[in-house]
């Protein structure tokens, strides 16, 4: 790989505190604006909360590629799905009233529920664990269709799981959220949301999930066509039903606002938001999400996020005090979001930047890039007597957070903790294994992937020609 991609998107960074806010603003702008220029995004919006005051706030590019107004402090982006999140908190503030328990039967506030959903309680829905049928996969649903109406379209089909055993991402569940909070508080969803978590925001929130509605200073994504090698505006309506799922536009100062309630506990108090973010206990053990929040923890360090339409997305670090609000209005190749916060939350601290998330945007930016690398053989090559596995981090780019990089494939099972695959790290930022060719059958082709700390399987970069054409688009190996 071309070394100048780092110069591209990969600044050297890092920073041991807050103090050298100058520096890390430069070097986020700096960052942000390659990274417009090499995703083709057409606007963007992006900011930082630390210490509860906004450190960060920058605007880039124009609401739409029809005309040159920019994106400024007025411009709506549509938040698509990290709408979930205010719908969260705002039934977690009836749940710290002691109006709605997280235990409570959806059949207590919800009429003529089906018989098979009657199990189902109101933590089912926030953890996406209820098993029900998504009304968005149901062309015979209108837009205009009654909440009453959905519900018994659906009760003609089957469960998707048993509840409470797995998850599965679900936008009936946040239907049936905001028919919880209408009954619970006798008022629209939406006006119970601006009154409660918006007041101080007026003017700068609408609800819709109409995309061709027109809205004053609302931004519709765009969506790349490749075939035409244009962007195509969004024009799906899907109704108020979903306004509680996806329908929340908002301006960066009115979100960043909404984080500084939230992290002072102005919204929830302290308990309310724990058992918020709280680790749902499913049936299968190895499924890991909170009640409506996505969580990780890197270097000990906990954070809780969301995305939506791969065009926004939060994350909040509480222990350090800080969030990062992303929004944009499309993309070319791939979806941003948690690259850049990524990106930014190390510029920030550098116990936040995550290698794999850096090594993922290093891979998926290179045919943008660099779209006309020469097709060769990646991850191994063949030494005497042995193959040697080879895998190289971003140059000049820092270690101190990979644990370890493995290589798993059919020859071990797919097995991540084989510490006999485990890699050793040489010069370059280089990691390689020495295995003796007598270890693989001649003839025979193996499938296999690198690991960054056991559970990152890294992407394949776009030039590598030994792929085997699967969905998984595994590396290949085959000892003539």
């Amino acid at each position: 790989m071309k070394p100048s991609i780092l110069t591209i998107l990969f600044l050297n960074f890092f920073f041991t505190g807050h103090s050298q806010t100058a520096d890390q603003s430069k070097t986020i702008d700096s960052y942000i604006k390659k990274v417009i220029q090499i995703n083709e995004i057409p606007g963007l919006a992006v900011g930082i909360v630390t210490n509860n005051k906004v450190t960060f706030q920058k605007y880039y590019g124009t609401e739409t590629l029809e005309s040159d107004k920019k994106v400024d402090a007025n411009s709506m982006f549509r938040v698509y799905s990290t709408t979930k999140l205010i719908s969260n908190v705002g039934l977690f503030q009836l749940v710290e009233q002691g109006k709605v328990s997280l235990e409570d039967k959806i059949s207590k506030y919800i009429d003529h529920v089906p018989a098979e959903w009657q199990n189902i309680q109101v933590k089912n829905l926030l953890s996406h664990s209820s098993g029900l049928p998504d009304w968005i996969n149901f062309s015979d649903i209108a837009a205009d269709t009654a909440n009453d109406e959905v519900i018994a379209r659906l009760s003609k089909e089957k469960m998707e799981f048993e509840t409470g055993t797995d998850y599965r991402y679900n936008q009936t569940n946040y239907m049936l959220i905001s028919m919880i909070i209408e009954k619970v508080t006798g008022e629209k969803f939406e006006e119970y949301i601006l009154k409660n978590q918006f007041s101080d925001s007026k003017n700068q929130v609408v609800f819709s999930s109409n995309s061709i509605e027109k809205i004053p200073n609302r931004i519709v994504k765009y969506s790349y066509n490749k075939e035409k090698h244009q962007y195509d505006k969004s024009t799906f309506v899907e109704g108020r039903r979903a306004h509680p799922a996806n329908g929340l536009a908002i301006t960066l100062p009115a979100f960043l606002q909404w984080s500084i309630h939230l992290s002072k506990n102005d919204f929830l108090k302290p308990a309310t938001q724990e058992l918020m973010w709280k680790p749902f206990e499913y049936k299968n053990k190895d499924i890991t999400f909170t009640h409506g929040w996505d969580m990780g923890t890197f270097n000990n360090i906990k954070s809780y996020h969301f995305s939506g339409g791969n065009v926004s997305a939060y994350r909040i670090f509480p222990d350090k005090n800080m969030a990062v609000v992303l929004m944009y209005n499309g993309y070319k190749e791939f979806a941003v979001m948690y690259q850049v916060i990524n990106q930014i939350a190390g510029i920030m601290d550098k116990h936040l930047l995550n290698p794999y998330t850096l090594a993922e945007e290093y891979t998926k930016s290179e045919p943008l890039v660099h779209p006309n690398l020469k097709k060769e053989i990646y991850g191994y090559r063949t030494e005497k007597e042995n193959v040697v596995f080879s895998y190289q981090f971003p140059e000049n780019q820092s270690i101190e957070f990979i644990r370890n990089i493995s290589v798993s494939g059919s020859f071990n099972d797919w097995n991540p903790d084989d510490k006999t695959y485990y890699m050793n790290l040489k010069k370059n930022n280089t990691f390689e294994l020495v295995l003796p060719k007598s270890q693989f059958e001649k003839g025979k082709t193996y499938q296999f992937k690198f690991i960054m700390n056991k559970n990152g399987w890294l992407t394949v970069p776009y030039n590598a020609i030994n792929v085997d054409g699967t969905p998984d688009n595994n590396l290949t190996l085959k000892i003539d």
